[in-house]
């Protein structure tokens, strides 16, 4: 293996000779562990877009000059385009504040942007990372990153199964089907408002994460190490969210109050208690599709779901609702997400968090699984979805809570008796009700209408 040496202010260090990146990094890279989870791409791609924004902006205030600039910005250009993840390879469990991986971004941006000028000109700290510290470059790109996922999977995947729920919804247009509450059978409802209700909830959760997202505009960009600016011109921090902004696409603004963004990371708390409400209601509709579409013989069985792949090693022609197991499965994770931001935040100590990297690496990992989950749940399980018109007849005309129609001409008592009877002597209501004579058989007909009570 070849080697060369690179230098920091420990002194020299072996670093292998098709690394992009320096002495920090591979000091980072050799002593925290390896093998384990790495701070996602999303992350490192927000940090070199904040490095561009910052060339371009001390570039303007006249700190950095037109040569460095357009070599930063190039450099930053082809990270952007791609082909270079596999130098940045340090792990979420390093430093609290993210610095380690601040550095490997500035290292590898300026060995890139040195390659371009032909001379070993351009420093990680001096130029890469002028006007900046971790303590703000992090959180800055933890609220960009958070905001283009969600913008771009998230709300796109809640928007598409939402509206394949009410797709389905009219589909089941006239389908009577019994209720169920406690898990016992209830007064009748519509199959079409069940489904549809589960398009809203979806819907109204997203509404709930693209109105929370609002509050990860404001930006710690500007404090540097503790809040106060310290090495930034005046300006630098508003002209940093414009760039940024136009960069992005994203309406950002620069925070004024640098100290909050840097100690609390409560919007990003905020946010992801938005995203876990949505993975408790998902977790909720797949419960209540795994009840409906249970069977096929000994179960409810009103729904039918989509045979995708054979359930079994030994029972021959089993089907197994795998997509439900797959969404709750990704739900529980979420919800186990969000208690780790939850604490993560509350544990910042005086000026600075220093658990971000875990923080971001959790929102990732909840919106990417949310956004691939939600995405195959639409695609193999709702699209697919059948109405089991004949099971849900069956069902409706067993059920004994349609006697609740008769309470008001009979009374809530002789109703009770009638549903009793009928259950104790295994007859249907009209056959308990021709036997006790609280009604005619004529009126029992009328009054009795599923039609009439939804």
């Amino acid at each position: 293996m070849n080697y060369r040496i690179e230098k920091d202010s420990m002194g020299e260090i072996k670093v292998e000779n098709n690394k992009l990146w320096g002495a920090q990094t591979q000091r980072s890279y050799e002593n925290f562990p390896q093998g384990l989870a790495t701070i996602p791409l999303e992350q490192i791609k927000s940090l070199v877009i904040v490095k561009k924004a910052a060339a371009l902006v001390n570039n303007k205030q006249g700190k950095l000059s037109h040569e460095f600039k357009e070599a930063i910005v190039a450099a930053c250009d082809k990270v952007l385009a791609g082909g270079f993840e596999d130098q940045f390879p340090l792990t979420v469990y390093q430093t609290g504040s993210g610095t380690q991986t601040n550095m490997n971004v500035n290292e590898v941006l300026a060995h890139l942007a040195n390659e371009i000028l032909g001379e070993n000109l351009i420093h990680p700290n001096d130029h890469v990372n002028m006007s900046q510290s971790t303590n703000d470059v992090f959180p800055t790109a933890m609220h960009l990153t958070s905001l283009r996922i969600i913008k771009e999977d998230l709300l796109n995947e809640i928007e598409k199964i939402s509206e394949e729920f009410y797709n389905k919804a009219n589909d089941f247009e006239g389908i009577i089907k019994t209720g169920r509450t406690h898990l016992q059978d209830a007064t009748p409802l519509r199959l079409s408002d069940e489904i549809r209700t589960y398009g809203d909830l979806i819907k109204r959760d997203g509404s709930y994460i693209e109105e929370s997202s609002k509050a990860l505009n404001f930006l710690a960009i500007g404090g540097t190490a503790v809040g106060t600016g310290l090495n930034t011109k005046k300006g630098y921090d508003t002209k940093m969210a414009e760039t940024l902004s136009k960069l992005t696409g994203l309406d950002l603004k620069a925070d004024t109050n640098k100290f909050l963004q840097l100690s609390c990371k409560h919007d990003l708390a905020k946010v992801h208690g938005a995203i876990k409400i949505l993975a408790s209601d998902l977790l909720k509709i797949a419960e209540d599709l795994r009840f409906l579409s249970s069977g096929p013989r000994t179960g409810i069985g009103e729904l039918t779901i989509p045979s995708n792949e054979p359930g079994s090693s030994i029972m021959p022609g089993k089907v197994n609702p795998t997509q439900i197991e797959m969404l709750a499965m990704i739900c529980l994770e979420v919800m186990a997400n969000d208690q780790v931001i939850t604490m993560a935040n509350s544990l910042g100590q005086l000026e600075l968090n220093a658990y971000m990297p875990l923080i971001i690496y959790k929102m990732v990992d909840s919106v990417k699984i949310l956004s691939k989950g939600l995405n195959s749940f639409n695609l193999h399980l709702v699209r697919g979805l059948v109405a089991n018109e004949e099971k849900i007849k069956e069902n409706l005309d067993k059920s004994l809570m349609l006697v609740t129609s008769l309470s008001p001409y009979i009374g809530y008592d002789k109703a009770s008796e009638l549903a009793k009877f009928a259950h104790l002597n295994k007859l249907s209501l009209r056959e308990a009700n021709a036997k006790l004579g609280f009604v005619t058989d004529d009126n029992f007909i009328k009054i009795v209408d599923p039609e009439k009570m939804v």
